[in-house]
């Protein structure tokens, strides 16, 4: 999905130089490290709820170096004191967190400068479906739609696009190591208790079983928007 969204704003951008930047959830530093190997930034501001993601964000900055390097720490819709002027704020596979989209979007415009560049990835409606049919577990997921409708008051659409992918696993338990591992949906946060395992892997088998094991379906969104100029 880094790939995917860095892609989105090259075309957008094909000058690829941004003087501040503003990253929202940088977790282990995958979109740093593609939107660093691609473009030249001047300032870098990285904010993440975890603060133990600063050390793989230190780990890429030694690989590819920033004039300027910030770290914020916390709950980016809490967050004061954020940096202006902005020139690029980028986020990948975290606003499906966030409780008021709408109070983002107009935090991140009173930031940015202009014409400067909101680009993000998330997820949508059908995302773990599987997990979801099973559990009756879910994030609250925005179609593709509303978070263009939402962003819309604050910024002009310039490129968007969802897809559906469809993985395979080898096991339901190879499912749940994969979302305990990647932290992208609410059902890794509650209790798991013995009788609540072995249903979710009854079911898992009979609703969603495939060629080679079982499957997991993933729905990403891709949005690259500029702030309006008034």
């Amino acid at each position: 999905m880094a790939h995917e969204l860095l892609e989105m704003i090259c075309r957008s951008t094909p000058c690829r130089s941004f003087s501040r930047v503003l990253e929202v959830g940088a977790g282990s530093g995958c979109l740093m490290a593609e939107l660093l190997s691609r473009c030249t930034v001047g300032s870098y501001y990285a904010n993440d709820l975890v603060e133990e993601s600063l050390a793989c964000l230190t780990e890429v900055l030694d690989l590819l170096p920033v004039q300027e390097f910030h770290f914020l720490p916390g709950d980016i819709e809490s967050l004061g004191d954020l940096p202006s002027e902005l020139d690029l704020v980028v986020s990948n596979a975290t606003l499906q967190w966030l409780d008021n989209l709408d109070h983002f979007f107009k935090t991140m415009a009173a930031h940015l400068k202009p014409g400067g560049i909101l680009a993000f990835s998330s997820f949508s409606t059908s995302n773990m479906r599987e997990t979801a049919t099973i559990e009756g577990v879910s994030l609250h997921y925005h179609s593709l739609e509303t978070l263009a409708l939402l962003a819309g008051r604050y910024f002009e659409l310039t490129d968007c696009r969802e897809e559906l992918r469809e993985l395979e696993f080898s096991s339901p338990e190879a499912v749940l190591h994969h979302i305990r591992q990647t932290g992208v949906n609410g059902i890794g946060r509650h209790l798991w208790t013995k009788s609540r395992y072995q249903r979710f892997i009854r079911l898992y088998w009979q609703l969603f079983s495939s060629a080679n094991g079982v499957s997991l379906t993933y729905h990403p969104v891709y949005c690259c928007m500029k702030k309006r100029a008034s």
